[in-house]
């Protein structure tokens, strides 16, 4: 069912929105809050019917004709669906993206590089416009031909007081049997097992659970995916005495476990992907105050504001950037630990809602008052 949204004053909303990802997930919550102060119709994308969908929609486009079409998301039949309706009905379209597709998809299939890369290619140079999750992102698109970008990099959408926090921090730990002493290093997302470089997020702490020699250290894992069965094999007999899996939450219940962390790890690889990357859980992390470690990829230079670690490595599945993390954590110190949470305090304005919204909504006012 196609819903409008907005402050709508009219039955012909000018902009039409929907996310490859599907209905009801978090980046269509994204683009709704983005596009609040415009009228709009929001597409349910059904990414189990992927190209009943992209027909559906460019029915829909060709019928409208909108002033503009707003995808977020870059997946194949989303994208086709705007580039036919951009070349067969003039409708235009603006694109917004947390990663750089060509060198995503080739990392999983390395012989579709040279079509995604032309379709990432095509996608941006056809556009109105681009909204990068990072500015990184963002300069990708414009070299690639977008006439135009903006930034929005993604805000928490649960925050807990500093006392909720406390309260938090101390159940979770007891109902896991982590003892108030410890120093729980841990990780919030998706478990999705790459069998090339045997690595999902959340391997470089249990190698770090394993080798370290901090008797008081506990690894906090929390996500599910394919790669969870692979970490609690990794993990052994540490399983539920110094490593700890929560399989799925409930969005809601993130932030409480996030509370129960004394740092947070934010492993990127420093390639197409992962150089291109905020991470989509950072803004989590910084709400919850969790200093974070991270490797030398741009973002962090860029946000240092003295609350994270930078590992050398060119991956987090690198013999040196896994050699790094144990050091770290075998010779941290609570005055050190103390420094980086100090740090948040504060924190970078990149991740602040309200910001971000205004920055769109006069990105996509200044392309429906430009010519086409």
């Amino acid at each position: 069912m196609i819903k409008a949204h907005g402050p709508l004053t009219s039955s012909q909303p000018r902009l039409i929105a929907f996310t490859t990802q599907g209905s009801g997930g978090n980046e269509e919550a994204r683009i709704c809050e983005l596009l609040q102060h415009h009228e709009f119709l929001l597409f349910p994308f059904d990414r189990r019917a992927k190209i009943q969908s992209c027909w559906k929609l460019l029915h829909l486009i060709r019928k409208r004709r909108p002033a503009l079409v707003v995808l977020e998301g870059t997946g194949l039949a989303g994208g086709l669906a705007l580039l036919l309706g951009r070349w067969l009905a003039g409708v235009r379209y603006v694109v917004s993206s947390g990663d750089a597709v060509g060198p995503w998809v080739a990392s999983r299939y390395p012989l579709l590089r040279p079509l995604f890369g032309l379709y990432e290619r095509t996608l941006c140079f056809c556009s109105a416009g681009f909204i990068g999750w990072t500015p990184y992102l963002a300069g990708r698109a414009l070299t690639f031909g977008a006439p135009r970008a903006v930034t929005a990099a993604g805000w928490a959408s649960y925050t807990l007081s500093i006392d909720k926090r406390t309260v938090a921090r101390r159940e979770i730990r007891q109902r896991l049997g982590i003892p108030d002493h410890a120093l729980v290093v841990g990780i919030a997302g998706s478990l999705v097992w790459t069998p090339r470089v045997k690595y999902c997020y959340g391997a470089e702490l249990v190698h770090a659970a394993l080798h370290a020699r901090r008797p008081e250290l506990r690894v906090l894992i929390v996500g599910d995916g394919t790669g969870l069965d692979h970490l609690k094999r990794l993990a052994g007999n540490l399983d539920g005495r110094t490593v700890f899996f929560t399989g799925r939450v409930p969005q809601s219940e993130v932030p409480a476990y996030l509370a129960a962390m004394d740092v947070g790890s934010l492993p990127q690889s420093l390639d197409g992907v992962g150089n291109f990357r905020y991470t989509t859980k950072i803004s989590e992390y910084l709400a919850a105050g969790l200093p974070v470690i991270t490797g030398q990829v741009p973002f962090a230079y860029d946000l240092d504001g003295g609350w994270l670690w930078r590992l050398p490595g060119q991956a987090p599945w690198s013999p040196r950037y896994l050699r790094s993390l144990v050091d770290l954590l075998d010779g941290l110190t609570p005055d050190q630990l103390k420094k980086k949470q100090d740090a948040l305090a504060f924190p970078p304005n990149e991740f602040v809602r309200d910001v971000q919204i205004s920055r769109v909504t006069a990105f996509i006012d200044d392309i429906l008052d430009s010519p086409k």
